[in-house]
């Protein structure tokens, strides 16, 4: 019979992996893909790094750190996006409950602004 102590620390490495991989992959589709996958343009990045040179956005860390103490769960993605006007980040996170959450963050103030879960899998 398998060791549950073992098994349970895992599947914690496994969904850290796999939660960093998924991250890094969000991101550095955001940046640009020379390999023709879907991206953001070019102006796109370049907003984004103006918006937050300039202090209209938070960082994504400072973001992730507040959603890690408000919500629990691995994230799995994470997007900046405009919408009327504002910058929001779109943070997907896997719940210990086997829930995928979908945040939408004020990337401004860090306010979540939606929440929304769907169900187990």
């Amino acid at each position: 019979m398998p060791n549950p102590t073992l098994t349970t620390s895992w599947r914690s490495r496994l969904l850290s992996a796999f939660g960093l991989a998924a991250l890094a992959f969000g991101l550095w589709s955001f940046v640009g893909d020379p390999s023709g996958m879907p991206q953001a343009s070019e102006s796109d990045h370049e907003m984004a790094r103006r918006a937050l040179s300039e202090g209209k956005v938070l960082p994504l860390r400072t973001v992730l750190a507040q959603v890690e103490r408000d919500f629990q769960g691995q994230v799995l993605e994470v997007e900046l996006d405009r919408e009327d006007g504002l910058f929001v980040y779109e943070i997907k996170l896997l719940r210990p409950d086997g829930q995928l959450m979908k945040l939408e963050v004020d990337a401004a103030s860090g306010r979540v602004i939606k929440a929304k879960r769907k169900g187990k899998h």
